[in-house]
């Protein structure tokens, strides 16, 4: 990924996930990485109980999570929650959502789909993108990255919709979205130097 041309300002990227087996972890990593090696800063933090962020400081925020009951973790929903009381008390959430210029997000989430495949999925995305969406930020993507199961539910790993998923997100997934990762970034910097 080639860095910002001269005179384009390196963009401020905020990475927020959650995460209990690590596969979304893998993704996040992938993306901060290539998000740094593009020249720009990137604020990779993962959700905990405590976390507190402010999603208006940041051009470009990637949101990620696994699947939990079709919707992302709960410490992703607390904060999306604390997070949106807030920004209605400040007046940052109006009527009609409109455009806040130079600013994008992107949704990701991990899942392994054993039952019904991405559709397992979609209400997670959907859930994450509606926070950016009311605050008049555009989601710009949705990610699915197929993820292993772990623990008790290993066994649908090799047994559920999407075939053998084991080791997943695997090396050919994260470099696909690494590619991803420069597209977005390559599509953004006119956004934001405008």
């Amino acid at each position: 990924m080639e860095n910002p041309r001269k005179g384009e300002q390196a963009m401020k990227v905020l990475n927020l996930y959650f995460t209990t087996t690590g596969n979304t972890t893998k993704v996040a990593d992938q993306i901060a990485a290539t998000i740094a090696a593009g020249g720009h800063q990137v604020d990779t933090i993962r959700i905990t109980a405590n976390t507190s962020v402010d999603l208006l400081e940041y051009d470009l925020i990637f949101v990620g999570s696994g699947v939990y009951e079709w919707l992302p973790g709960k410490p992703l929903r607390s904060l999306f929650s604390r997070l949106r009381q807030n920004y209605v008390a400040r007046g940052e959430i109006r009527p009609g959502s409109p455009l806040r210029q130079g600013k994008t997000g992107v949704v990701y989430c991990t899942y392994g789909g054993g039952h019904t495949g991405v559709n397992e999925a979609i209400p997670t995305a959907k859930y994450m993108g509606q926070l950016l969406e009311h605050l008049g930020i555009p989601v710009i993507a949705e990610w699915y990255l197929v993820g292993e199961y772990h623990g008790k539910l290993q066994r649908f790993s090799t047994t559920g919709r999407l075939g053998d998923i084991s080791g997943r997100p695997n090396k050919e997934d994260l470099r696909q979205l690494a590619e991803l990762v420069q597209g977005i970034l390559k599509a953004q910097l006119p956004e934001i130097n405008s």
